[in-house]
């Protein structure tokens, strides 16, 4: 266990004092959450490493299959959307408890999610990432570290020591970063296991979803015509690596017959446990992805959440290691992000309740939600939740479009038309004014936010809320989520601009 020393506010290192394998920041797990977070911080200009166990970005098994509407917004925000959509395959991927949520109404240019599964989606990112040059210890782990007043030492299984300014555990459920930090991982144990594989099998299969006494249960087909298997175990018992005799047998439980199965290309055994870090930051160590939060798969939520935690923490990240920022500023990271996570717990605990149907009340209860869902109203609150357009951070109170995600408008600027997600590739902030051109004056930032004049006809839409009023100016942080709203007699702007862009320059 290593030793965790006193820390207190960050003070950078001048980079001729650092050592040969220091870093500003150090990344543990190279998943979507360890490979975002390192873009950008990659594009804010700092030193980022990933250290990752595996000797390259393969992956055996399916995990997520896919991304949904907000994911792809966030990358389109950095100019690589294209990347994805190229190779997935367009598709209404929002669901509650296996009910299909048309996005398609939803004011967004992504309405509707992304088929794609990991291995694609990783190999993308690290393709990104390798461009924008930042180094990969493979075939190491993190095995321990010790922080003191100017930095965290990391102890690598291959016996070397990286130094860097910050740590962040992006390592999975079973994280050891964030279990050597002493971070509380509290919440639910499992109450259900279930296997997935891709086999092959001799008999021909019963395809579609089952519910019965045990749980749920689906057998389909892929695009290489091999069989996608999901079925609930009868027992809690079994851990560990999953065998093909543990999917035989809990087929045979389930349909009277395991049809023959054979040659699976992979097997995966997951569990219902929902699980949140009690606090996503602990000194120089932080967390994001899987190592904050666990739940179960239904809904497909897990990668986006991981994605999207680390565009919320790479710019403050960034701020605070350039010191353009003071160290307390991390600590919006888990007051904004621990919420949206623990919303996410909860709705896939009750999915799973509702899927776990073996008596008639249960199938009752399915059927009635359902049959809510097919109303436009509701289809379109969970769609919007369940496909994360609808995250609103608690910023206070004001214009309905404060602590929002920025809608995706058609801008004219310059008498050109032009995206306002292409304003954000930088992943710098953006300053939007609607007004007289030059009636905001943002100088003392000038060195760390965009400052545009635009125009803008048409309506302004959010899901679920609707028709906005049209603010004259707004303050968009680089994570894409609306921080001011004003005109130009710029009340507030100044404070708000120090609390998330740091003291203006001279």
């Amino acid at each position: 266990m290593p030793v965790l020393l006193p820390t207190s506010q960050s003070r950078r290192r001048p980079r001729a004092e650092r050592a040969i394998t220091g870093h500003e920041v150090v990344i543990a797990g190279g998943g979507p959450a360890g490979l975002m977070l390192a873009a950008e911080l990659a594009l804010a200009h700092v030193d980022v490493a990933i250290v990752e166990r595996r000797p390259d970005q393969a992956i055996v098994e399916t995990r997520a299959g896919g991304l949904h509407a907000r994911t792809i917004e966030i990358l389109d925000q950095r100019g690589v959307a294209e990347r994805f959509l190229r190779e997935g395959k367009i598709t209404q991927l929002a669901g509650f408890a296996w009910t299909r949520l048309d996005i398609g109404d939803l004011p967004t240019r992504h309405p509707y999610g992304l088929a794609l599964r990991q291995s694609h989606i990783e190999r993308i990112l690290a393709g990104w990432v390798a461009e924008l040059a930042v180094p990969v210890y493979r075939s190491r782990e993190v095995t321990g570290f010790a922080q003191d007043e100017t930095g965290i030492d990391v102890a690598l299984s291959c016996g070397e020591r990286l130094r860097a300014d910050y740590l962040v555990g992006c390592d999975g459920g079973r994280s050891a970063v964030r279990k050597a930090a002493g971070i509380d991982f509290a919440g639910f144990p499992p109450t259900l296991s279930n296997l997935m594989a891709e086999v092959e099998m001799h008999d021909e299969p019963v395809l579609g979803l089952r519910h019965d006494a045990l749980g749920f249960h689906g057998l389909s087909r892929t695009e290489h015509g091999r069989i996608l298997v999901v079925v609930t175990e009868a027992t809690l018992a079994r851990g560990g690596e999953p065998t093909l005799r543990d999917l035989g047998e809990a087929l045979a439980a389930v349909y009277g017959t395991d049809f023959g199965v054979r040659n699976p290309a992979w097997i995966s055994r997951f569990t219902d446990a929902a699980r949140q870090a009690a606090s996503y930051r602990k000194g120089r160590v932080l967390l994001a992805g899987d190592a904050a939060h666990i739940h179960h798969s239904v809904g497909g939520q897990g990668l986006n959440l991981g994605v999207q935690d680390a565009v919320n923490l790479g710019w403050k990240l960034a701020q605070v290691v350039r010191g353009i920022s003071p160290d307390g500023l991390l600590e919006s990271y888990h007051a904004e992000r621990q919420p949206v996570a623990a919303r996410v717990l909860k709705n896939t605990m009750a999915q799973i309740a509702l899927l776990r149907r073996g008596d008639d009340g249960r199938k009752a209860a399915r059927e009635i939600v359902s049959e809510l869902l097919a109303m436009d109203e509701p289809r379109r609150r969970f769609g919007a939740m369940m496909s994360g357009l609808d995250i609103a951070y608690d910023l206070g109170e004001g214009h309905a479009l404060l602590g929002r995600r920025m809608p995706d408008l058609d801008l004219v600027v310059d008498g050109r038309k032009q995206r306002l997600f292409t304003l954000l590739h930088g992943a710098r902030g953006l300053l939007l004014d609607f007004g007289k051109p030059g009636g905001i004056d943002i100088t003392p930032w000038a060195d760390r936010i965009v400052a545009v004049d635009a125009d803008h006809d048409g309506a302004w839409q959010l899901p679920v809320i609707g028709a906005v009023p049209a603010p004259g100016a707004v303050l968009v942080r680089p994570d894409g989520h609306v921080a001011w709203v004003g005109d130009e007699n710029q009340n507030g702007l100044k404070d708000v601009l120090t609390t998330w862009f740091g003291p203006g320059g001279a």
